[in-house]
């Protein structure tokens, strides 16, 4: 369907423009992995798991106050479909909310608080979930599939060759600064990996099934809008965005119990914000209690604790619970890839799709083709989380 040129098309299209102009400058991705990770790493072992890492991060290279205002000024009363102008109020206050994370970065309770207040906090639900996970066994690790093998320059073949399966291009960087083994940063096309990482065959096949199967997908399906809202972020587009990149690897075969519990001890690490935990409290609930080794507890704790509280990270299990049962339900994942959107406005992208502000996605994840999982270990604890 043709967008119409009418004066109410305009004016959306142009609020929609200047929220586009605005929002570029904020890929909270970009700020919040802290820039002195490995020698405070090395600090931290030598002090015998008891000092707490004190990171480092990038500067912001933005006016923060003057984003907000401009945010606030834009007249989105003139948008005369309710529905829109809804969906466009709670679009500013979630970019809102942001910049207020990105401008805490560093200041502890401050950024903890704007933390919860953009991604939520794990509930006892998804606690009992995670402890749920933990009972399982692992995989045999000393399977050939486990084992470290490939650098990050190494790595960067397979998911050229992987990518031949779309049709865009993307760049690569490299950084030896993020807590991720890999990452797509939306706003610039690429893909970092992680030049402190040794990457095995199976971490390959779910980083690409992940990081290109899903999030790259929606990045360059989110470009093709009328709207750029599309590119940028519907409100709480994170967890969906989350569990539609793991469910990718289920449905590639590449979810493996040890991957879940992964998942699992990251909803564990950011509940254990809530109780008010330091790091290296933390680590040790991780380390000790729950028995993963330390290069992995560092790397959790890390990503719950940067910034001064990211509480993030326990949306994968929950947002994967619930791509799970919206599949399963015999629903239209291809909705869900038209852009950085959430489940919840499922019925407002059909809406905007139908009034022609924005169009069907373009890229259809692989893996989406053709259930592949025969892992029925895997397939029972995602049948049984609550």
């Amino acid at each position: 369907m043709k967008i119409d040129d009418s004066v109410t098309t305009k004016t959306l299209l142009e609020i929609d423009k200047n929220i586009d102009a605005l929002v570029k400058q904020i890929e909270l991705l970009s700020y919040v992995n802290p820039t002195n990770i490995e020698e405070e790493k090395a600090r931290f072992f030598a002090s015998k798991y008891l000092t707490d890492p004190i990171f480092k991060y990038p500067n912001i290279n933005f006016d923060k106050f003057k984003l907000h205002r401009k945010l606030f000024t834009q007249p989105i009363e003139r948008i005369e479909d309710e529905d829109v102008r809804n969906l466009y109020e709670d679009v500013i206050y979630t970019y809102s909310g942001l910049i207020q994370c990105i401008e805490n970065i560093g200041n502890g309770k401050d950024f903890y608080f704007n933390s919860l207040h953009c991604f939520g906090t794990p509930t006892e639900n998804d606690v009992e979930n995670a402890k749920f996970i933990l009972h399982f066994e692992d995989e045999n690790r000393e399977l050939e599939q486990f084992q470290p093998k490939y650098s990050a320059k190494d790595s960067e073949i397979f998911f050229k060759e992987f990518s031949k399966k779309y049709n865009f291009d993307y760049h690569i960087e490299y950084s030896d600064k993020i807590s991720a083994i890999a990452m797509v940063l939306n706003n610039v096309k690429t893909l970092v990996l992680n030049t402190n990482h040794t990457y095995s065959e199976n971490e390959i096949a779910v980083l690409t099934n992940h990081e290109i199967g899903v999030h790259m997908v929606t990045t360059m399906n989110g470009l093709l809008h009328p709207l750029k809202i599309f590119s940028h972020g519907l409100p709480n587009n994170e967890e969906t965005q989350e569990g539609l990149a793991v469910f990718s690897e289920y449905m590639s075969n590449n979810l493996t119990v040890t991957r879940l519990k992964e998942l699992a001890y990251r909803v564990i690490a950011v509940d254990s914000l809530a109780k008010g935990y330091p790091f290296s409290r933390t680590f040790r609930l991780l380390h000790n209690q729950y028995d993963l080794d330390r290069e992995s507890a560092f790397y959790i704790t890390i990503r719950a604790h940067r910034g001064g509280g990211f509480t993030k990270d326990y949306l994968y299990l929950s947002g994967l619970k619930k791509v799970y049962d919206y599949y399963h339900s015999g629903k239209d994942l291809s909705l869900l890839l038209t852009g950085k959107v959430s489940i919840e406005y499922a019925q407002d992208i059909k809406s905007l799709i139908k009034k022609g502000y924005a169009v069907p996605a373009k890229h259809i994840t692989d893996s989406y083709a053709e259930n592949k999982n025969a892992n029925k270990k895997v397939d029972f604890i995602l049948r049984s989380l609550k």
